[in-house]
């Protein structure tokens, strides 16, 4: 055995258990073996977790762990429920704490934080309940031009997310995700331009908020944004760093800032824009951003040469070590981002 013990989880009762299983895998193989010893802590898609194969508790599965790394997605996974177990048993863990996790995957939370930091967010309706669907479509239609971006407001991975016009269409899609389980719906107006993400990790570099280069997303053609379909395919190019003047470069990184110290997320989060000649539109913040072969987080350290295992290995320190930097960063934003 070799160093610290490091608890990867993956899995998960949420919809993107399989890419969960991918991130946890790929954090698993790139933890220097000869500084720590990984104990791979699978959760089954009915929240059961197991041990070496062998079905457990969480207790049981992480006595003897040293400190965790999260490699889960979605529900459980990225809305505070896993941290909140982690907090109450003790256990340090990398990433957002259970309060900052939570206020960061509800969709409506995230963008009023955003919106008070002074970031542009597009315009927005939520509706909460099936009996409310008709009141809510029929002032979507009358005050959004069509076609709108209908999303579930705590799912990740944009799944549940489409892009309809119309009366018809958008009752059926908010219908449809009350109907798949979502607690409420996001309906906003579409934001048309460059759609780009912008990772930021603590304390790299003797910086309180590092901010990596911004990625440029270029889904294909015919899905019409970087949808849940073509996330993890390898269709979707990613160019980093994004093709964009170094003015608007500037203010997305302060953007993405900005929004993690409001957010009180600490260590690590990657937020995702849409660039526009009017400005940069804040979209939503990822406290656990994926780590397959087709992430983002990745290829935006890779170009500022930090590898995957350096970058596990800050995850590490920072889990065992003080509290986030982000109390101390500035709040400067720049919503406008024309150049």
């Amino acid at each position: 055995m070799h160093g610290t013990v490091i608890g990867v989880l993956r899995g998960g009762p949420s919809r993107e258990h399989d890419v969960s299983l991918k991130t946890g895998a790929a954090i698993a193989a790139n933890l220097p073996p000869e500084r720590f010893t990984v104990r791979d802590i699978y959760i089954d898609r009915n929240g059961t977790w197991h041990d070496r194969g062998v079905p457990t508790t969480p207790d049981r599965a992480l006595r003897m762990v040293d400190a965790v790394l999260l490699g889960l997605h979605g529900e459980y996974g990225e809305d505070g429920e896993v941290q909140k177990l982690l907090e109450r048993l003790g256990i340090p863990y990398a990433g957002a704490d259970s309060f900052a996790s939570f206020r960061a995957m509800h969709k409506l939370v995230s963008k009023e934080a955003a919106r008070d930091a002074g970031l542009l967010v597009p315009e927005y309706r939520y509706i909460t309940a099936k009996d409310d669907i008709d009141a809510g479509v029929r002032e979507i239609i009358r005050t959004f031009h069509q076609p709108v971006v209908v999303k579930p407001v705590r799912w990740g991975s944009s799944v549940g997310v489409s892009i309809v016009g119309g009366y018809a269409p958008v009752y059926a899609a908010i219908e449809e995700l009350f109907e798949q389980g979502a607690d409420g719906v996001l309906v906003e107006e579409r934001i048309v331009g460059m759609e780009v993400t912008a990772g930021i990790v603590e304390r790299l570099r003797g910086e309180a908020l590092y901010a990596l280069p911004i990625v440029e997303i270029l889904p294909p053609r015919d899905a019409g944004f970087f949808s849940a379909a073509v996330k993890y395919t390898g269709e979707t190019r990613e160019i980093c760093p994004a093709r964009i003047p170094q003015r608007t470069a500037r203010a997305l990184m302060a953007n993405a800032r900005a929004i993690h110290a409001a957010l009180g997320i600490r260590h690590y989060s990657r937020s995702d824009f849409i660039v526009t000649p009017q400005g940069a539109y804040y979209l939503e913040t990822n406290t656990l951003p994926g780590m397959t072969e087709e992430s983002l987080l990745p290829k935006s350290l890779m170009a500022v040469g930090v590898s995957f295992p350096d970058f596990l290995s800050h995850l590490v320190a920072l889990s065992l070590d003080a509290p986030s930097a982000s109390e101390n960063e500035p709040k400067q934003v720049f919503s406008d981002a024309k150049d």
